[in-house]
């Protein structure tokens, strides 16, 4: 049964999320129903107590968490490998905050900085599931020593996707070579297409 209320799904040519151009024509029509249009709250009580730190966003989409952090005082990045998408978010964030925003491939790309914090946010869940171990492994390659992956993430299995969810048992056996879990809490405010299966995770790189 469908969702009334969440907008029909419109006919799309491109079905590989491996593709920018997937991407491209989602928020080219404004299909785009994993944006919540604003701050999450989870995610302000995070930031609230790593201030001053360097964040780097993956899979941004709009950045509306860049303009906050930046305004918090926080060294941001917030990158996406689709131009659309970043066309959207320099859109959003306005002339001040544009240059937060840069087009490129998360699994190649090197920050201005080293990361003490990289956000999560319905960007592993819109990866095939195919490149989650190469997901993990650049996570580990970006963070220092105690650095933290730390957001949302899309828990228990799913017919298709995105969002493709992940049971939890198989995203341990994924991060815990790397890190350790320091953080889970229930997330209370999801919006509709991930309510009932996100945790907030924070993971620490190990040593």
């Amino acid at each position: 049964m469908s969702d009334p209320t969440q907008p029909p799904m419109p006919d799309f040519e491109n079905r590989d999320p491996n593709s920018p151009e997937f991407w491209d024509e989602r928020f080219e029509r404004r299909f785009t129903p994993w944006d919540q249009a604003g701050v999450p709250s989870a995610f302000r009580a995070f930031a609230d107590r790593h201030r001053d730190v360097a964040v780097l966003i993956p899979g941004c989409g709009s950045a509306w968490e860049a303009e906050w952090l930046a305004c918090q005082g926080n060294p941001v990045r917030a990158i996406d490998f689709s131009a659309a998408a970043v066309a959207a978010a320099r859109e959003q964030l306005g002339a001040q905050h544009a240059s937060l925003v840069e087009q490129a491939d998360f699994f190649s790309y090197a920050p201005p900085f080293t990361p003490a914090w990289i956000y999560e946010r319905a960007f592993f869940c819109a990866l095939p599931p195919t490149r989650r171990a190469d997901y993990a492994q650049r996570m580990a390659e970006l963070l220092p020593s105690g650095g933290l992956l730390a957001g949302f993430f899309f828990i228990g299995a799913t017919p298709k996707g995105p969002p493709f969810g992940i049971e939890r048992d198989e995203l341990d056996a994924l991060f815990t070579p790397r890190f350790e879990l320091i953080e889970d809490e229930a997330v209370d405010d999801s919006i509709a297409v991930f309510a009932g299966h996100e945790r907030w995770l924070t993971w620490r790189r190990r040593g």
